[in-house]
């Protein structure tokens, strides 16, 4: 690690202590030189993901984009917000291990509806409805079917 002060190559770290809850580790360092010491941070780099939307268009994922659309579909809903920031720490953690740096909304939209199916199943229905633009009451009646057929199923 090259030394802020003197430019010097070398340093020895004197101290490593995590942050930032694991996920990152402060390092303490002294340059070989001028004996000068220094501050170094150290995390994982992380790669944007990109969300492929309907239309081809791409940007870049945006949790709380995410947040606010299951949270708007949970509300007045017995479900806390950990809940639902948990549901999507899950999502982001499915996305980092797929190693696959583009996702289509449909691919994500169809992973949150799964998670909201076993968190609550009207937060779901509201999802759904907002998600796959049920464009007549007929198509959300199809919808609550498959519901309830799967809710029978678990019986």
């Amino acid at each position: 690690m090259k030394c802020p002060y003197c430019d010097f190559m070398e340093s020895k770290v004197i101290d490593t202590r995590p942050t930032d809850e694991g996920q990152a580790i402060r390092r303490r360092r002294e340059c070989i030189k001028c004996s000068r010491r220094f501050t170094t941070y150290e995390k994982i780099e992380e790669i944007p993901i990109i969300v492929v939307k309907r239309d081809g268009t791409r940007e870049t994922y945006d949790r709380n984009k995410l947040l606010n659309g299951i949270i708007k579909s949970c509300e007045k809903r017995p479900v806390s917000i950990e809940e639902i920031e948990r549901l999507v720490d899950d999502i982001e953690r499915t996305l980092a291990n797929s190693l696959e740096k583009e996702v289509t909304s449909i691919e994500m939209g169809e992973m949150v509806m799964n998670k909201l199916k076993d968190l609550d199943e009207v937060a779901y229905v509201r999802f759904a409805s907002v998600y796959r633009q049920f464009k007549d009451v007929n198509s959300f009646m199809i919808e609550l079917k498959k519901l309830l057929e799967e809710n029978e199923d678990r019986l």
